[in-house]
């Protein structure tokens, strides 16, 4: 099948939803805004059935606290929220290094130090966390 993303063959990942035909390449997943879920039946969705974040809209001037540069005002494939504290705002890339860095037994919320749901939030948001 062909990549929507790329448009070359040997697409192997199809979108989850039901009735959706969108096939692509796990490196090509990020470029074209679809999520992969890291957990349980793997799952993978693309842009238009991703899951998303039920966040109100960020505040003026809102910056990421990792690496504190400005995140939009609003939640985006790019821009996430803790489920928590609802106050700290980050970029997916500086969010997908923490929990890289930090594994999945110090994975948490860099404000309120939320743990579980915070964890639980950005598995279903397609971040990867390893096991170690």
């Amino acid at each position: 099948q062909d990549c929507f993303v790329c448009g070359e063959s040997g697409a192997t990942i199809t979108c989850r939803e039901l009735g959706c035909d969108r096939s692509f390449h796990l490196p090509c997943a990020a470029e074209g805004g679809c999520v992969t879920q890291f957990f349980g039946l793997y799952r993978s969705f693309c842009w238009e059935h991703r899951p998303e974040q039920a966040v109100e809209v960020a505040p003026k001037d809102t910056t990421c606290l990792i690496c504190l540069d400005p995140v939009g005002a609003r939640s985006s494939y790019s821009t996430m929220v803790c489920p928590a504290c609802k106050q700290a705002w980050f970029h997916r890339g500086c969010i997908q290094n923490q929990a890289l860095h930090a594994g999945y037994f110090c994975f948490c919320c860099p404000r309120c130090q939320n743990e579980y749901r915070f964890l639980m939030e950005m598995l279903t948001m397609g971040i990867r966390i390893p096991r170690r």
